[in-house]
């Protein structure tokens, strides 16, 4: 006799925004660091110390795809799957994507950036995100907390 074990299937919500300045950086320095491979690796990755690339693919273009794939030093293994939707340079970034953790699909989201001249030298930057959570994932607020953590990497980036 087998078991059969039956997996719930669930969808749980969640949408947040978040927004950091930039100082000394014009709109397209900070839209660069989004549509170049080499820009968005100087801040788009697991920590160095915990994590390693083992898949890469960047295609940065409405219709393109972008895959970043990696493992932790326990073994499990994160990847992100893109697709962009729109994209208006030095302004708008609109994608899709989704999560998976080993084989498991976590979450499915609608990302929107927006960026906006902050003065002379300076630009605003607005991430929206609307997040669909599956099959009893519970994010907790890390999807916030890590995008955030994120942007806080894109800034320093943006120093060097």
């Amino acid at each position: 006799m087998t078991a059969t074990h039956t997996l719930e299937r669930s969808v749980a919500h969640g949408v947040f925004t978040i927004e950091r300045t930039y100082p000394s950086v014009t709109p397209r320095r900070v839209f660069d660091a989004f549509a170049t491979e080499a820009g968005k690796d100087a801040w788009f990755s697991g920590p160095n110390e915990n994590w390693d690339i083992v898949e890469r693919e960047f295609d940065f273009r409405v219709g393109g795809r972008e895959r970043l794939k990696g493992r932790w030093e326990g073994g499990l293994t994160s990847t992100f799957d893109a697709v962009y939707h729109d994209i208006v340079p030095n302004e708008r970034v609109v994608y899709s994507y989704e999560m998976h953790l080993d084989d498991r699909k976590i979450s499915v989201s609608l990302a929107t950036l927006q960026l906006k001249r902050a003065g002379a030298r300076r630009t605003t930057l607005s991430v929206t995100e609307q997040g669909a959570f599956l099959d009893g994932y519970d994010d907790a607020g890390s999807r916030e907390r890590g995008t955030g953590m994120l942007l806080d990497r894109l800034g320093e980036s943006l120093r060097g």
